[in-house]
């Protein structure tokens, strides 16, 4: 069912707006953003006309955005993507490892995204498998699935990442699998020192291969001596690592990687009342306890506007990562060693819903009539048009 209000509602009724007053700031992705997910499910993309050949039903679809900030295109995306997982997961516990930004860095990360971001990326899975590699720990490679969060529940900028780890790894000879002990996988303090070290050092460098900029306020901080001072702080605080209780079993894994891979801002279903002068979402206040933790949020349009912009990554970039024995490049052959020295067969998992209900929403699969069950036959009613939601859309790609 169709949410009462969805951010395309607000971009529709309040974009124009915030465009004229936000023109010279805005970059392409922005512009892009704002325009796919107002043209979304319209008329302005195109589509089809499906028909029952059973009952004679007849309704109009418009086709997606599929914009990847887009709250309404993720439903599809998202169970191919678990359904792919499937065939990865290990008959062993996994644990939630996550790796969050001081407000220091976040603000440098910012203005700096690809770099920042890709950064906090490579060296939290860095600093797992470092610490997992020590024989005093672990002494094993792992497994990482890494997904970058920019926000926070209210929509401020809020950069972190979640790692998705299997209890156990390869031992350096491959020779047999190094399971964790029950409950424990690595000690937070020590990935918390190591991840600040590995963070900093590497935040250095990028500044001497001349990769970081900085403008407006953070303009002083192109100074060696200001920059240096800026983050001398940070190696004496503590960088928050949080690790949460182990997941119950496979089943688990793959319902919270369907919320979380393709999760956006804000979902639809936060949203709760919209008008010429306020949005109001439901939020969840962590410092608060019990039902003191659910909260309504009200704030002026072109705030929730600018909120929602913060976080649209840079072209090309790659929320989601795999490291270690899940690389890409090696995936598949270090899965099945894995399998092997465990010793057991992966038992069939059931398919996670995805956001409307069903198991498997692929776009590939043929649509049934909602009505009678019957097959519904595909009739294209145009193509799309060229999407201007309004003249200060840039149309540069």
């Amino acid at each position: 069912m169709r949410p009462a209000i969805e951010v395309a509602d607000i971009f529709r009724r309040h974009g124009n707006r915030y465009r004229r007053a936000h023109a010279g700031h805005l970059g392409r992705g922005e512009w892009r953003v704002m325009g796919a997910i107002e043209a979304c499910r319209t008329a302005a993309l195109g589509g089809h006309c499906e028909t029952c050949d059973d009952c004679g039903t007849t309704r109009i679809v418009y086709n997606s955005c599929r914009n990847r900030h887009c709250p309404k295109c993720q439903g599809a995306a998202r169970a191919e993507w678990v359904a792919a997982r499937v065939a990865d997961l290990l008959p062993a516990p996994y644990f939630h490892v996550v790796f969050t930004l001081p407000p220091a860095v976040a603000e440098i990360a910012f203005h700096n995204k690809a770099v920042v971001y890709g950064l906090l990326m490579r060296i939290a899975a860095e600093t797992l498998q470092t610490v997992a590699a020590d024989p005093r720990r672990l002494g094993a490679e792992i497994g990482i699935i890494a997904v970058l969060h920019t926000w926070g529940q209210a929509m401020t900028h809020h950069p972190h990442v979640h790692c998705v780890v299997p209890g156990g790894g390869l031992a350096p000879d491959q020779s047999r699998w190094i399971a964790c002990r029950p409950g424990f996988f690595l000690p937070v303090r020590v990935l918390s020192r190591l991840f600040r070290r590995l963070f900093l050092t590497a935040l250095v460098a990028a500044f001497d291969r001349g990769d970081l900029r900085f403008s407006n306020a953070l303009a002083h901080l192109g100074d060696r001596t200001a920059f240096d001072r800026h983050l001398a702080p940070l190696r004496r605080s503590e960088w928050v690592v949080y690790a949460k209780p182990p997941f119950g079993g496979p089943e688990q894994v793959l319902a919270y990687l369907g919320r979380y891979t393709h999760r956006v801002a804000i979902a639809n279903s936060r949203l709760v009342t919209l008008d010429d002068d306020r949005v109001a979402f439901r939020w969840k206040d962590y410092r608060g306890r019990g039902r003191e933790r659910d909260k309504i949020m009200r704030i002026d349009p072109d705030e929730f506007i600018r909120r929602f912009l913060l976080h649209v990554l840079p072209d090309g970039f790659h929320r989601m990562r795999h490291f270690g024995f899940l690389a890409n490049g090696h995936r598949r052959a270090r899965i099945a060693l894995c399998r092997t020295l465990l010793g057991q067969a992966l038992a069939p998992i059931q398919p996670v819903p995805c956001a409307t209900g069903s198991t498997d929403q692929s776009r590939h699969t043929s649509p049934i009539c909602p009505d009678c069950g019957g097959h519904l036959r595909r009739t294209p009613i145009g193509s799309p048009a060229p999407v201007s939601p309004s003249p200060f859309r840039c149309d540069s790609s």
